[in-house]
């Protein structure tokens, strides 16, 4: 059987604010919506549920990221992940100029967790703490062909 990865969704507090630090960061918003119903109810596993969704995709259109900002029930709101954790670890992204994506990252109030570093001269990379809490991964590839 053929599978393929649709997208990574990602509970955030305001999606506004999420949706603007990843379009900062270069994605595209392909789509939103608000649903709500028996559908949702039974596709997520959650009754009642009312959110609005974002899905945003990456320049190359290889990826997808959907944001969700629930109306209903109530966002649950705990300490933030950290990278050791059990679950959703964190979502990065290829960037051209990491200092460039940091200070994009910056105006949003995001900063690494505690800074850059070199892979084997092949990447510079960094962990973010984004939007909501989210851990954004953010790496530069050194050596292009």
């Amino acid at each position: 059987m053929p599978i393929s990865l649709e997208n990574v969704g990602i509970t955030v507090r305001d999606i506004e604010a999420a949706v603007a630090f990843f379009t900062d960061l270069g994605l595209t918003v392909v789509g939103r919506d608000t649903v709500s119903g028996e559908w949702t109810e039974t596709a997520v596993g959650l009754d009642g549920n009312h959110a609005t969704i974002a899905m945003l995709q990456t320049p190359d259109g290889n990826g997808r990221l959907e944001l969700v900002e629930y109306i209903h029930p109530e966002a649950i709101e705990t300490e933030p992940t950290r990278p050791n954790e059990i679950g959703t670890h964190r979502v990065a992204f290829a960037v051209d100029d990491i200092d460039e994506a940091l200070e994009i990252a910056s105006r949003h109030g995001c900063r690494p967790l505690r800074g850059v570093a070199t892979y084997q001269d092949l990447y510079k990379l960094t962990y973010v703490r984004g939007p909501s809490g989210i851990i954004v991964m953010l790496a530069e590839e050194l050596q292009r062909d």
